[in-house]
């Protein structure tokens, strides 16, 4: 197990670390948040230390920032009003930070001990706890086998499905879990800036490079590397990250020295690489590179029951960072998870729940589904013709964003260009392009008079 120590300084870490090791628990010093939150996720570990010298609005808030990780406390003072307090606000356990090093591994030992048994029982965490239809067990059980490795992993499936997740899910149950993983979105770096994000760079190296930085590569190093959105890297630093993955070396911009690197490589992508590789948009020996263990992320819609399963939990998560009381679910809400074709996957359903959660008045939990974008009204015109081979328009009174986007481009195409389509959806003509790959919808050409 990973025990992450919340400290101003790495005094009391160190005092721990050895007696910890005996008990087969590693442990990790990071300071204490003085102004944000606690990110669970970022930390990638099983059980949170939390030292603070009182139980103040500021602890509870922390407190209540670490959950779905269980969360320990060390006090200035930990009597027994002190303990009841904290377990309140959250925390699993508390004890006098001031007490010998040794109590303390015995403390943080049983408390590990009993999260074992816990987690033993219940199985994986966090995001697949109560996953139970065969597409999710057989992503828990490749997922379990992939990470007793060091190969590269490819993790596939629709934009909000959890990838990032599954990508912590491989760490943490790796061999590395005790060192960090570095999360990359290439979609959100501009292309001009990735490869000094990525490889770092020389002080002057080019104009603004005062002095020298490692890069995310670097940063990595001992633990995992995930690139999510890896199809939007650009080719230049495409080149660069292959030569990265055939060689172990990195070669910061502006050196002419290169540097071993051992950072495990898993890679995400909603986007076929395969096509983009034979369209000339992606490398085809970096795809081949990448593409060697791949996890295949389901859909929402593809997990029949645990589409509750997940929403349950969802609600016990949003709930509890949010301040208010978890609620179950009312029976039409229990209805519409299971008809929603849930465009958004997790992410949409988040939102949706954290949505209900503010806005409930009632015992039980009212979800809604809301369409965002407008319709616009058919023109007779613009009809289809069904003998040219269109795929079959849905014809439920609930569309989904997903069904809308399908019905309102098969309806329009033919009187409307890309430029005026992608307007009246409200996206970028790349985005519809996207879209219509996605949905298997090639621009039709029009019919001549």
């Amino acid at each position: 197990m990973k025990v992450c120590i919340l400290d101003s300084d790495s005094t009391l870490t160190d005092a721990l670390r050895g007696g910890l090791v005996e008990r087969d628990i590693a442990a990790e010093h990071r300071r204490l948040p003085t102004d944000g939150d606690i990110d669970a996720e970022t930390l990638s570990c099983d059980l949170i230390v939390l030292c603070q010298q009182d139980l103040n609005e500021r602890a509870a808030k922390l407190i209540r920032g670490a959950w779905p990780t269980p969360l320990a406390i060390l006090l200035r003072t930990a009597d027994t009003s002190n303990i009841m307090q904290a377990a309140r606000l959250g925390a699993i356990d508390a004890c006098d930070r001031n007490a010998p090093p040794d109590l303390i591994v015995e403390w943080i030992g049983k408390i590990c001990a009993s999260e074992r048994k816990k987690r033993s029982e219940r199985g994986s965490h966090g995001h697949y706890r109560s996953a139970s239809c065969p597409a999710m067990t057989a992503l828990q059980s490749d997922m379990e086998r992939v990470a007793q490795t060091d190969s590269t992993v490819l993790i596939a499936g629709e934009t909000g499905t959890g990838k990032e997740l599954a990508a912590r899910e491989v760490h943490r149950l790796s061999r590395r879990a005790s060192r960090p993983i570095v999360t990359v979105n290439c979609a959100a770096i501009p292309d001009t800036l990735i490869e000094s994000e990525l490889f770092g760079y020389e002080k002057g190296a080019f104009t603004g490079a005062t002095s020298n930085r490692s890069g995310l590569i670097e940063a990595a190093d001992g633990g995992t590397l995930f690139l999510d959105e890896i199809g939007e890297l650009p080719l230049s630093a495409q080149a660069r990250l292959l030569r990265y993955i055939q060689e172990g070396e990195i070669r910061r911009i502006g050196s002419v020295t290169s540097k071993k690197v051992d950072a495990r490589l898993i890679c995400a992508t909603h986007r076929n690489l395969r096509m983009l590789a034979d369209n000339g948009q992606f490398r085809e020996d970096l795809f081949y590179r990448i593409d060697v263990l791949r996890l295949e992320i389901p859909a929402l819609r593809e997990r029949g029951a645990d589409i509750v399963n997940m929403a349950e939990w969802l609600i016990d998560r949003q709930a509890h960072k949010l301040g208010v009381m978890s609620k179950p679910l009312s029976q039409h809400s229990l209805h519409l998870l299971q008809r929603h074709r849930w465009p958004g996957n997790v992410r949409e359903l988040q939102n949706v729940i954290e949505r209900a959660l503010v806005m409930s008045t009632s015992d039980e939990l009212e979800l809604a589904v809301s369409n965002d974008v407008e319709t616009t009204p058919r023109n007779d015109q613009d009809g289809l013709d069904v003998s040219q081979g269109s795929p079959a328009l849905p014809t439920s009174d609930e569309l989904s964003l997903e069904d809308y986007f399908q019905r309102f481009v098969l309806e329009h195409q033919d009187a409307m260009n890309e430029t005026e389509l992608a307007q009246k959806l409200g996206i970028s003509r790349k985005c519809l392009w996207e879209r219509r790959q996605r949905f298997g919808l090639p621009r039709r050409k029009q019919k001549s008079a």
